[in-house]
């Protein structure tokens, strides 16, 4: 929906900082661009993208009438309409049809006390002017990003990065730190970026400060269980169907991301039986010889042919991603070596003439145990002591690759166990505890495995790769299995009726209700490029290793041992490692960009 950037406790410069980073974040809201000097020493800025309500009335900052309040947010908050009726019935009055004016007059009314009763995606910013009061706040998802720099009393808050350094009018040094996380996981710890002192909001973060920069409270939001502690068939339709129609609500044209997948099928098939409307949506078609393995538009085409829609397939091979290659690198705000990233950047670059608002199913395979690694640590859990047996005999035996990784991961206990099938490749042990500080400390394994997932593989590569390649194209990203409704009956869930639940059952049940079986048994295929193929084409590995080289150059001795083995040598790799080399080059484009 927006960018938004707040500068507190400014220096004299405040206002040419304030419009610098205004400037950086423009992409995300074309429609409007606006700041104000909340203070002497505290700005607002916003950029606008129109969702709802499309009149002036709703451009940012948004001040009360009063002029004692004044907010600036990014995006959405789908139970507005409700909230606004309990506000209407407390004597407020609203002069427009928008959710930010809601959601203005929820915090001058309530504060910090009641966030967790907005039902949406946001990061926003809210001054109260009466009780030198400022209220910085992230959804509990982590769907929409907040960074921010702080030394002593000085801050500074913008939805990226760039708009940070923008306003710092310098580059901060790149933090050797993150590279650890980066070569196992693709991405920066959650709570830090790649740029040092410039950090995250986490996800349902709330930082309340005072006019001076002086921290006044610090929290966490947190998701509160439902009191059903079985999730049926039923009220998993029905809530997710009350997801769908709250989450296609818009005042601009809703498109969909349609991989032929269970997740996305779903959403659409209840979108267009509750509304009968055929909208946009979009499929990635790979050349014929990889789309049995990756990419499919086949099954796309079947679905159409029962819930219809404007359909387009966006064609991608070597060629478009070369002529795309510097847009998207420059496009990315923090590096994410995930080769969906590209992919979904793609999809939004020819959406956004036709839509503004663009629909995935991301959530769904965290919240209900969907991914491969899911179901081989539900075997492991059922028997470990035979996976350890299998691990000890696998050393002299020859395996396949999906083999080697899986034995490879088997460790001491579960916590370590998930946390190297998470991983691209095998975690050295004096390494592990970097990642077992963020793991969730509970007496469920397989709760902990999603819970895990679900806060930091979600937070930190799907939902930034899906703001990143939205925003960069003045798009909104939403993602409507991240209701807090759903996310309420799941954290209610104990370990059996999860376990029972994995693998997506109730959305595959869903789907075979309406006839598509074909799609509910359509093996798990991951959304990315056919990397393994093409880096067995001599073409393309010249493209890649040049840019590693000059990055090991650079940066090699600042490596953990195992990227620095890689990063010398990429030649001497084999297949085994083409995941790891996609990464590598993901973050040697970045870095060179930013020199």
């Amino acid at each position: 929906m927006c960018g938004i950037n707040v500068i507190i406790n400014a220096n004299s410069d405040g206002q040419k900082a304030i419009e610098a980073m205004t400037n950086a974040t423009i992409h995300r809201g074309p429609d409007h661009s606006g700041f104000s000097k909340v203070s002497e020493n505290v700005f607002f800025a916003g950029n606008r993208l129109k969702i709802l309500d499309l009149t002036d009335a709703s451009n940012q900052p948004i001040w009360n009438d009063e002029k004692d309040a004044v907010l600036v947010w990014n995006g959405a908050l789908y139970n507005y309409q409700d909230l606004r009726k309990e506000l209407l019935d407390l004597g407020c009055s609203f002069s427009s049809n928008s959710d930010s004016e809601v959601l203005l007059k929820w915090l001058k009314t309530h504060g910090s006390k009641k966030l967790s009763a907005l039902e949406g995606m946001f990061a926003l910013v809210f001054a109260d002017l009466i009780k030198n009061e400022i209220i910085i706040a992230r959804d509990i998802s982590g769907e929409k990003p907040l960074h921010y720099f702080q030394q002593d009393t000085i801050w500074y808050f913008s939805s990226e990065s760039r708009g940070i350094t923008a306003g710092l009018n310098f580059l901060p040094k790149i933090d050797p730190k993150q590279f650890i996380p980066f070569f196992y996981y693709r991405n920066s710890f959650t709570d830090k970026t790649f740029f040092e002192k410039v950090d995250q909001i986490l996800p349902g973060e709330v930082l309340v400060l005072d006019f001076q920069g002086k921290v006044l409270d610090r929290k966490k939001l947190k998701i509160i269980p439902a009191t059903h502690r079985i999730l049926d068939q039923i009220t998993f339709e029905e809530t997710l169907k009350d997801a769908v129609l709250k989450s296609f609500h818009a005042e601009r044209p809703v498109g969909m991301v349609l991989s032929g997948g269970a997740d996305s099928s779903l959403l659409y098939a209840m979108w267009y039986e509750e509304t009968g409307q055929a909208i946009p949506t979009y499929t990635v078609a790979l050349e014929k010889k990889f789309r049995k393995k990756y990419a499919d538009p086949h099954f796309a085409d079947f679905f159409g042919k029962k819930y219809p829609s404007q359909h387009h397939e966006i064609f991608v091979d070597k060629k478009i991603i070369l002529d795309n290659w510097n847009g998207y690198i420059q496009s990315l705000d923090q590096p994410i070596g995930d080769s969906a990233g590209f992919l979904t950047w793609y999809v939004a670059k020819e959406a956004k003439e036709s839509v503004k608002v663009l629909v995935s199913g991301a959530g769904a395979d965290e919240l209900f145990g969907g991914y491969r690694r899911h179901k081989a640590f539900q075997h492991y859990l059922a028997n470990p002591r035979l996976f350890h047996w299998m691990k000890s005999m696998g050393k002299n035996i020859p395996l396949p690759l999906a083999w080697q990784k899986l034995l490879q991961s088997i460790h001491q206990n579960p916590e370590m166990t998930f946390i190297q099938m998470a991983a691209l490749q095998e975690i050295p042990d004096e390494l592990m505890s970097h990642f077992q500080n963020w793991y969730p400390k509970t007496n469920h394994p397989f709760k902990n495995a999603l819970d895990w997932d679900r806060t930091f593989y979600l937070v930190n590569d799907i939902l930034k790769i899906h703001d990143n390649a939205c925003m960069a194209h003045g798009i909104e990203g939403r993602a409507p299995y991240l209701n807090q409704q759903l996310l309420s009956l799941t954290a209610a869930l104990s370990e059996k009726p999860l376990l029972e639940l994995a693998g997506k059952k109730q959305i595959k049940t869903a789907l075979k209700k309406r006839g598509l079986e074909k799609i509910a048994n359509r093996k798990k295929l991951g959304f990315g490029l056919p990397l393994m193929e093409w880096f067995g084409e001599k073409d393309f590995r010249n493209w890649v290793f040049p840019a590693i080289h000059k990055m090991d150059k650079d940066w090699g001795k600042e490596f953990p041992p195992e990227m620095r083995k890689l990063s010398a040598n990429p030649e001497k790799s084999d297949k085994r490692h083409f995941l790891q080399l996609w990464n590598l080059f993901i973050l040697a484009s970045w870095l060179e960009n930013k020199q």
